[in-house]
C-alpha cells in the first residue's frame, strides 16, 4: 500500500504511530511553537514529538487544545531527561509534563538518554506508568545496541520505539535490523542533519531530478527504510513542504547511492561511548 500522511507503523503492543511527525526540538517558547503545532494540524499531520528539556510542552499542549481536534486524533510524544531519571523521579517527571501538557496521559513516553546507572530503575518507574495509563506507549532514544542489550536482560515490557539521529550521513543499518528482530519501531530525529548537508551535490541533484527539495529527498529516504521520522521546523511552508513526500519515490539506485554516504556525521549527541 502507498504511503500517505494518514499512514501509520503498528507499534508491538497494537498502538498506531504516525509515520511522519512534527519535532519540536529548540523551538522557541511561546507563539512560535504553539503556530508550528496548530499549521501542522491543519496541513494534516497527527503526531507532534517534544520532550521536557525543549522547554515548549506547555505550547505543544495548548495547540493540540486550540486545535478542536479530538484528542484521540493527535498523536503526542515527550520524553524524560537526564536529571529526571530513576524510579521515584520518573515518575514524578511524568507527573509534570503531563501537567504542562494539559493531558490525561501521552501516547508515547521515552527515555531521553541512556544515563549510566539510573536507567534500568527509570524503565521500570516507565512500565509502571504504561500500566496505569500515564501513556500508551513506552520507549527510549539514542539507545545503541549495547544499552538495549542491557535493558532487554531486565525489562518486563520491551520498548516499543527507540528515537535515535538517523539520516543518510548517519546511517546505521547493524541499529535498525538489531531493533527490526527485536520488534522496536525506530523513529529518527534530525533527518535534515540540521542543514548541515542539505547542500550535498549529490542531494541536490537528485532533488532536482525528482522535482523535490533536499529536503525531501532526505524525508523520503527516512520512510523507505520504514523508519518514524519527525523533521523539525516552524515555517508553516516548510511543514507543508516535509509533508508533501508522498507523490514521488526513490529508486533503489536513489536509495543505495544515499545510503552508501554514511559518514557517522552526529549532529546532536552521540551516545556511542555511553556505557
Amino acid at each position: 500500500m502507498a504511503l500517505n500522511l494518514q499512514s501509520t507503523v503498528k507499534l508491538n503492543n497494537g498502538v498506531e504511530l504516525p509515520r511522519l511527525g512534527l519535532g519540536v526540538f529548540r523551538a522557541p517558547r511561546g507563539q512560535v511553537t504553539r503556530q508550528a503545532v496548530l499549521s501542522a494540524l491543519s496541513a494534516g499531520y497527527r503526531h507532534i514529538d517534544t520532550a521536557r528539556i525543549y522547554g515548549n510542552e506547555r505550547d505543544v499542549g495548548a495547540a493540540v487544545r486550540e486545535s478542536g481536534l479530538p484528542r484521540e486524533d493527535i498523536f503526542v510524544t515527550t520524553k524524560l531527561w537526564n536529571e529526571d531519571q530513576g524510579y521515584d523521579s520518573t515518575l514524578r517527571a511524568c507527573e509534570r509534563s503531563l501537567k504542562d501538557l494539559g493531558l490525561e496521559y501521552v501516547d508515547l513516553y521515552l527515555v531521553h538518554w541512556p544515563v549510566p546507572g539510573r536507567r534500568l530503575d527509570s524503565w521500570r518507574a516507565m512500565e509502571k506508568l504504561l500500566a496505569e495509563g500515564k501513556c500508551r506507549a513506552i520507549g527510549v532514544s539514542n539507545f545503541l545496541e549495547h544499552h538495549l542489550d542491557q535493558l532487554l536482560a531486565h525489562a518486563q515490557v520491551v520498548p516499543a520505539v527507540n528515537q535515535v539521529e538517523q539520516h543518510p550521513f548517519l546511517y546505521q543499518p547493524s541499529l535498525l535490523r538489531y531493533c527490526a528482530d527485536k520488534g522496536i519501531a525506530v523513529e529518527a530525529y534530525s533527518p535534515l542533519t540540521k542543514g548541515l548537508r542539505l547542500g550535498d551535490p549529490r542531494v541536490v541533484e537528485m532533488a532536482r531530478r525528482h522535482g523535490k527539495s533536499p529536503a525531501q529527498v532526505l524525508i523520503r529516504w527516512c520512510l523507505q527504510h520504514e523508519l518514524v521520522v519527525i523533521p523539525k521546523s516552524v515555517h508553516e511552508e516548510r511543514i507543508r513542504e516535509n509533508a508533501s513526500v508522498f507523490d514521488f519515490s526513490l529508486s533503489s539506485e536513489d536509495m543505495q547511492r544515499l545510503d552508501g554516504m554514511n559518514e557517522d556525521l552526529y549532529t546532536g549527541w552521540d551516545p556511542t561511548d555511553v556505557p
